[in-house]
């Protein structure tokens, strides 16, 4: 009988945090927010219940995200932040766990000892890191252990991670922060622009969710939409239709088009030989906009497939390293790329 670890896998989005325990699978997942009292310093709240505070709170209250562009840009409120996760997911609170994090393939050194520092004071025994592609490759159950060609696509919230990987490992990859956030902005723009209304960032995400499409639909959805009229400052509702968000989103996803292209053009002859027959593979949240994966089939003229549960790739391939967890080498893994080891 296999005896389980209190090892755990950390997805550590710009969006949400994830995370995997030995044996359990994703234990807990919560909005990368945290709530604190400006005049106090303590933690009012993280997760959705400080998500539900964006926009809402007091002068002495700052509802805040930590994660920018999938790197820490508040120290403290991460490492405060991980702490009351790790105490949630963890079945054993006297043992420290062992933690694997998941990171931007384009993250630097100073950032990644930004992670294991973070990761370490809110609780870790020891930090390893992984890339997002090679994560999200391994949670889609992608074959990478041989020489052919896998790619991967993963869209999450801050990042687009590109990657071609073979032997488990990253062959090419390359990062943009051109991601979920930011098509949640290009919304916001477009409202204000061509509607004269400005949307929070939750209303923003809701109309992506409910409406948004990077591919002409058969039929065009509309929502309702509330929102703040930009001349009398006063509520107000009005309809957005789907092609509207499609005329939206033309501009990031674009972006997203081209760091593919270049990971492409990067790409030895004979792994892009081999990505006519294995397609890219998408994943994270980003990738369940309507239409993503018609719209790069069409314009790469290669197979594309969105992952199953693809908002939860990286997290599973956070909890799969960790059979292999002793093998794996701690610190930054910059410059250097650790090939996994094979159970």
């Amino acid at each position: 009988m296999k005896i389980l670890s209190r090892d755990l896998g950390v997805d550590l989005g710009t969006a949400n945090i994830l995370v995997y325990a030995d044996g359990k699978g994703v234990v807990l997942r919560e909005p990368s927010v945290g709530g604190v009292d400006k005049n106090t310093g303590k933690i009012l709240q993280v997760g959705a219940a400080a998500r539900n505070m964006l926009g809402r709170t007091p002068g002495n209250v700052v509802a805040m995200r930590p994660l920018l562009g999938g790197v820490i840009s508040d120290y403290e409120m991460t490492q405060r932040m991980l702490a009351q996760f790790f105490r949630k997911a963890s079945r054993h609170g006297l043992f420290k766990p062992r933690v694997i994090v998941s990171v931007p393939s384009s993250i630097t050194e100073v950032e990644e000892r930004a992670v294991i520092g973070a990761a370490m004071e809110a609780g870790a025994r020891r930090v390893y890191l992984i890339e997002e592609p090679l994560a999200a490759a391994l949670g889609a159950n992608l074959d990478i252990a041989g020489p052919g060609g896998h790619m991967v696509v993963d869209i999450g919230g801050g990042t687009t991670d590109v990657a071609v990987l073979s032997m488990n490992a990253v062959a090419v990859s390359s990062s943009t922060k051109t991601a979920g956030d930011a098509f949640d902005q290009a919304i916001i723009r477009y409202a204000r622009r061509k509607h004269g209304i400005i949307l929070g960032e939750n209303a923003a995400e809701e109309v992506k969710l409910s409406i948004g499409c990077v591919y002409p639909r058969p039929e065009n959805a509309s929502m309702l939409v509330k929102g703040r009229d930009l001349r009398t400052g006063l509520p107000k509702e009005f309809t957005l239709q789907a092609e509207e968000i499609l005329e939206a989103l033309k501009r990031p996803v674009r972006q997203i088009l081209d760091e593919i292209f270049a990971v492409l053009e990067q790409t030895p002859p004979e792994l892009v030989a081999d990505l006519a027959q294995n397609g890219i593979v998408l994943t994270g949240g980003g990738s369940l906009i309507w239409g993503m994966d018609q719209l790069i089939r069409e314009r790469t003229e290669l197979p594309c497939t969105v992952a199953d549960d693809a908002d939860s790739c990286v997290a599973y391939g956070c909890g799969k390293s960790l059979s292999w967890i002793n093998h794996m080498q701690e610190g930054p893994i910059h410059l250097a790329r650790r090939r996994l080891m094979k159970d």
